[in-house]
Parts: structure tokens; C-alpha cells; sequence
């Protein structure tokens, strides 16, 4: 498969501590690639990284072969990060089409885009509503729904379905499918191993260091248990044991 996004060798330290160590990636188009580790593994500073957002002390990243950061890579990247980045005093529709617009969606295709990813996170109800008045899970859909407004070729989404029901999480996740059979590539990162099990490849992160990575089933099979979270303690303890011998 054709690599899209490739994370070659890259280290990075804040305050004089380092946080990612040798990270080594590819994510490709039919793909959906998953970031997967606890709180402050380096799931984020990885996808800022990849988004340009920060630079490597060592190592490169590159997107459609070009080396980031690059802004005019950047309009075919949809991005959802962690943390809402939403006008407030505007509403769910007003959002979306400002959004659109800075991408470059064309006029005639407005309407139908917005109406479209305002289906997937199910907030069509709720569009006239001002952002101010969307609770914290709404948000966070609204948020999944500018990421896809522009049909981006790569989905970068960080924590995607933190505060979704399973309900949409599972409707979000069947969409995201779809993306990727019709040659989108696509990363997440997530501390759900329910999201874990959904990805084509996994990379499992912990104290900023890559401990294992492969499909779903191949970690289990290598790792000889029968879910995820086995697979993490048994590859983190592997990685202990290698860093003390």
C-alpha cells in the first residue's frame, strides 16, 4: 500500500526530558492506523509532530512525500484534536460552514457537506444551536464533523471518541470505515481498547517509546492472549526487561 504518512527515526524533549524516543511510522491510504497507550505516553506530541504543530529535535516527518510542516499539505488533512478548537458564539452550522469555506469547499458543494457530516455525528438537530449551549460530548462531535467537512485524503483525529455513546461511537466508526475503503488514510490515537480492536494496525505506546506494533489479531497471536490490554502489559513488561538487561 502507498505510504501517506511516514515518521522516520524522530526524538523529541521538552525541558531537557525527552518524550518520544526513535519513533518509526507508516500510515497508508485503506488504512486505518491507531496510536494506542495511557495518559502522557506521547500519543499527542506524536500527532503534533505529524501535523507539524511542533519539529523533531531528530528525525523527519513527511505527508504525500513532502516534509512537514507544509501548509498547503495541510488542506488535505483533516485534524481533530484533543482538546475543541470551536467558535462559541457561533452555531453548530456556522462553524462548520466557516470551516468549510477556509478549506476551500466550493459554494455549491456547502450545503451538502455540512448536512452530510452533521449526519455522521448525528447533530443535524442541532445545528441552529449556538456553540456555547453544546455540552461537552456534542462538542466533541462537532469537532469530528469539521475534520471531515473538507473530504479530506488523511484523517488525523486525536482521542476521537472520548464522550460519544457506544450507540454513535458505532455508527462513527462504520463511516470511518468507509473512508478508508475508498483510499483515505487514516490515524487515531485512543486509550480505548474497544477503538483498538477497530484499527487495521496498532502501535502501542508507552513512556514515549514505540513497545510493539502490528494488527489486532497478529499482537494477540505473537503475544499468545486473548485481548489488547494483555497484549500492552505483556509488551510493556518485554520492553522493561530489554532496557534493564
Amino acid at each position: 500500500m502507498d505510504a501517506v504518512v511516514t515518521v522516520t527515526h524522530v526524538d523529541k524533549s521538552f525541558n531537557k526530558k525527552r518524550i518520544l524516543h526513535d519513533v518509526n511510522l507508516t500510515a497508508s491510504a485503506h488504512e486505518i492506523l491507531g496510536l494506542i497507550g495511557p495518559s502522557g505516553a506521547g500519543k499527542t506530541t506524536i500527532i503534533k509532530n505529524i501535523m507539524g504543530m511542533e519539529q523533531p529535535d531528530d528525525g523527519e516527518v513527511t505527508i504525500f512525500g513532502n516534509k512537514m510542516p507544509n501548509r498547503q499539505v495541510l488542506q488535505r488533512i483533516g485534524f481533530m484534536a484533543q482538546d475543541d478548537a470551536l467558535y462559541d458564539s457561533l452555531t453548530g452550522r456556522e462553524n462548520l460552514k466557516f470551516f468549510a469555506q477556509l478549506f476551500g469547499v466550493k459554494k455549491d458543494q456547502l450545503n451538502e457537506r455540512i448536512e452530510y457530516t452533521a449526519g455522521v455525528v448525528n447533530l443535524n438537530q442541532d445545528l441552529g444551536k449556538r456553540v456555547s449551549n453544546y455540552s461537552g460530548g456534542m462538542k466533541r462531535r462537532l469537532s469530528l464533523a469539521i475534520s471531515l467537512i473538507q473530504d479530506p485524503d488523511l484523517l488525523v483525529l486525536d482521542e476521537p471518541t472520548v464522550g460519544i455513546d457506544p450507540e454513535l461511537r458505532r455508527q462513527i466508526w462504520d463511516e470511518l470505515r468507509k473512508y478508508a475503503k475508498d483510499g483515505k488514510s487514516i490515524i487515531i490515537t485512543t486509550h480505548v481498547m474497544e477503538d483498538a480492536a477497530e484499527c487495521d494496525e496498532l502501535l502501542m505506546i508507552r513512556e514515549g517509546h514505540i513497545i510493539t506494533h502490528g494488527s489486532p489479531d497478529s499482537l494477540e497471536k505473537e503475544y499468545n492472549v486473548d485481548n489488547l490490554e494483555q497484549v500492552f502489559l505483556k509488551a510493556g513488561k518485554s520492553n522493561e526487561n530489554s532496557d534493564n538487561n
